[in-house]
């Protein structure tokens, strides 16, 4: 079928019409808090769409300030993970140190604290990567992806209930990192891949 849409083998057609045109934000009718806690807030967000469709969503909403992953790397080919105790999975998983920006701070100063809390080491070469997001259909959330190089011995008291478990792991065997069951962190997985393609390990 020409025209409209192409139809593939399972035949469903791709709407190229729909596909390459620009769509139009809805409007927010209306937003309401349903729920507070120390670190997050619920709300109910009405919305209009484009072609006159009204629903409520529901949402998650953090700090304002988002939050910092670090991918320290302490050489070119090895990398530092945490193990930390995970309240949503209820088990200890391996990740890269992650924490939220305080008000006040710079992502590079918050990215430093949060390495020297988890990890013990401060970073001398701090480098922006990109921002990611979770889940963007129902939480409001941005991470930012922060490499640490050139990492010097330094500990600071943070607010872990417990010491946190550090773990080098080699660049070059992220497959095998990927094939444990204590490592689903989908943002550590990410920022891992981008800096291994980044150094072309």
């Amino acid at each position: 079928m020409l025209g409209r849409g192409i139809f593939l083998k399972n035949h469903f057609p791709i709407e190229l019409s729909v596909a390459n045109k620009e769509p139009i934000k809805p409007q927010i009718v209306a937003t309401k808090t349903v729920a507070r806690t120390r670190l997050f807030r619920i709300e109910t967000v009405d919305l209009c769409f484009a072609n006159g469709v009204e629903t409520r969503y529901e949402r998650l909403r953090s700090g304002r300030h988002g939050a910092v992953l670090i991918v320290p790397l302490l050489d070119r080919e090895t990398v530092l993970l945490i193990r930390e105790y995970a309240v949503g999975t209820e088990r200890y998983e391996l990740a890269l140190p992650k924490g939220r920006v305080e008000t006040g701070e710079t992502l590079f100063a918050a990215a430093n604290r949060e390495l020297m809390e988890e990890v013990g080491y401060g970073a001398s070469r701090l480098t922006y990567l990109t921002s990611l997001t979770v889940a963007p259909g129902y939480i409001e959330h941005t991470t930012h992806i922060i490499v640490a190089e050139k990492l010097y011995e330094e500990r600071r008291p943070g607010d872990e209930p417990e010491e946190i478990g550090v773990m080098p792991w080699r660049l070059a065997e992220l497959p095998a990192l990927l094939a444990r069951e204590d490592c689903t962190e989908a943002r550590s997985i990410a920022a891992l891949f981008m800096v291994k393609e980044k150094l072309s390990l």
